[in-house]
């Protein structure tokens, strides 16, 4: 049986695999193929619950909504979350199964390989295509014996692959020759042509080098994408960084960027508020001063921790909040705000235990089994504003904060606490910025009354559609079409 898949990998990490996939998902719908995502191997801190009760890549969520799926753990069956330089957490099928270095890892490739089979196999026989994201790079020569991410995936299902480059980074056609170079002959052979990513200006100054690459490795450019000024979509690992106009700020709101940053497109609504002058804070810059502090998750929760005080967080904290500044802690934020974190079984590190920040009067066990969960209800704040989210966490937090909480969920469940004085929050809930009307709230409680609504989804929906106009527009459909199976590139939406 010939099964219907198309990888996309890429010469470097962010070349623009996860873009293009969810480009082409979003294409291929509106021309009534049905499609879905895969992504073999991901490696990333930021995730999304799925529609099965499972846990994967954010691009991968992201990716579902472009082909107008619900998120399912078969989409990315090998997550992978690294807990320090050496270590991550091993998820498979959506569920945790291992922490393990590199080594051991490397051992555990076959048993992974079989859940990314499995997983491709149930896609194969539901959807009419499959497109799939590599990782990294497939020249990366260390990472060659057993891969699953990418050559090693495609030779194992027999598909064909495009080559994406960025060519904002400078240096595309040494990337794409030298990349080609580097693979197997089998490797090259089923290497169907070339995209150009984020390219500015005018395409005919870039004509001559296109006409060296094709006479050079014999194959097609399928397309040259624009850089597209403004797009926001949730970033697979990175943190993003890009903002809106901001002329029109009244709040000046900043998060920590901490080593372990995990879920950071949490603060993405804050980020893209035209009303909102929002700022991450790296390593070695003194936090400087604001109205909202926004702690945002962590994998590594005590390590993190560690990092504030080191940074010089803890009296910049104190200070804030005595002059009236106000703190919301998100999942591993919320649980640094309390008396203590403790980790008895050593999930995020030795096992021991740390004092919180003490902000609210709670304390944190973490435990072996992860909740995973989406939720909705309300803001327990002016007006009980809807809400809708996610939880992703090890913690259990229980003390006598809780009795003042932030959100009733449904069906009538209690979430997070607020401080007696009412100007720290803490939640485990992902995405609490997200809905309008909850962001609305959250505004308004942190200082700017009366703030423009902004509907994140409706945003992202819409530089979805925006990225697939410009993608279909670019690519050349009548060379593409070899490539995609079952009739995908017939007809134009």
């Amino acid at each position: 049986m010939t099964f219907p898949s198309l990888m996309i990998q890429g010469c470097t990490s962010d070349a623009g695999k996860s873009t293009l996939v969810a480009a082409l998902c979003r294409i291929l719908k509106r021309r009534g193929v049905r499609v879905a995502p895969f992504k073999p191997q991901n490696m990333a801190l930021n995730s999304a619950v799925t529609a099965d009760g499972g846990e994967i890549g954010r691009a991968q969520a992201l990716q579902a909504q472009a082909a107008g799926l619900l998120p399912h753990t078969d989409f990315n069956p090998v997550l992978l979350k690294p807990s320090t330089d050496k270590e991550a957490q091993v998820i498979l099928h959506g569920r945790v199964v291992a922490d393990l270095d590199a080594k051991a890892y490397h051992a555990y490739k076959p048993r992974a390989m079989a859940a990314v089979l499995a997983s491709w196999r149930r896609l194969s026989e539901r959807y009419e295509t499959v497109l799939v994201e590599g990782a990294g790079s497939p020249a990366e020569i260390n990472l060659r014996a057993r891969d699953i991410a990418n050559m090693g995936f495609a030779e194992a299902v027999d598909c064909p692959v495009i080559l994406i480059a960025d060519i904002d980074r400078g240096g595309v056609f040494a990337h794409l020759v030298g990349t080609l170079a580097l693979l197997s002959a089998s490797e090259q052979n089923r290497v169907v042509g070339f995209v150009i990513n984020r390219f500015r200006g005018d395409r005919a100054l870039l004509a001559p080098g296109l006409d060296w690459l094709e006479r050079r490795t014999g194959k097609p450019v399928l397309g040259v994408l624009p850089y597209l000024h403004g797009l926001f979509l949730d970033a697979e690992d990175a943190i993003a960084t890009g903002q809106a106009d901001k002329s029109a700020a009244r709040l000046r709101v900043i998060a920590p960027a901490y080593p372990r940053t995990a879920n950071h497109n949490d603060l993405d609504p804050l980020r893209l508020h035209p009303e909102v002058d929002f700022q991450w804070i790296g390593p070695g810059q003194p936090p400087p001063p604001a109205d909202l502090v926004v702690l945002p998750g962590s994998k590594a929760v005590r390590a993190d921790l560690d990092w504030l005080r080191q940074q010089g967080w803890a009296p910049y904290l104190a200070r804030h909040l005595r002059y009236g500044g106000k703190v919301i802690g998100l999942c591993g934020g919320y649980q640094m705000l309390g008396r203590a974190i403790d980790d008895p079984h050593g999930l995020e590190g030795p096992p021991g235990s740390s004092p919180g920040l003490g902000w609210l009067d709670c304390e944190t066990t973490l435990a072996p089994e992860k909740q995973l969960q989406n939720v909705q209800g309300h803001l327990l704040l002016e007006g009980r504003p809807a809400m809708s989210g996610y939880e992703i966490h090890l913690g259990v937090t229980h003390g006598p904060a809780l009795e003042s909480p932030l959100l009733l969920l449904d069906p009538d469940r209690r979430e997070g606490a607020r401080s007696g004085d009412g100007q720290v929050l803490g939640s485990y809930c992902h995405g609490l910025f997200d809905h309008p009307a909850a962001l609305t709230a959250l505004l308004a409680w942190a200082g700017a009354a009366d703030a423009a609504p902004v509907d994140f989804a409706a945003r992202r929906e819409a530089d979805l559609t925006r990225l697939a106009d410009a993608v279909e527009a670019a690519l050349d459909w009548e060379r593409l079409a070899a490539a995609l199976p079952r009739g995908g590139a017939a007809g134009r939406a």
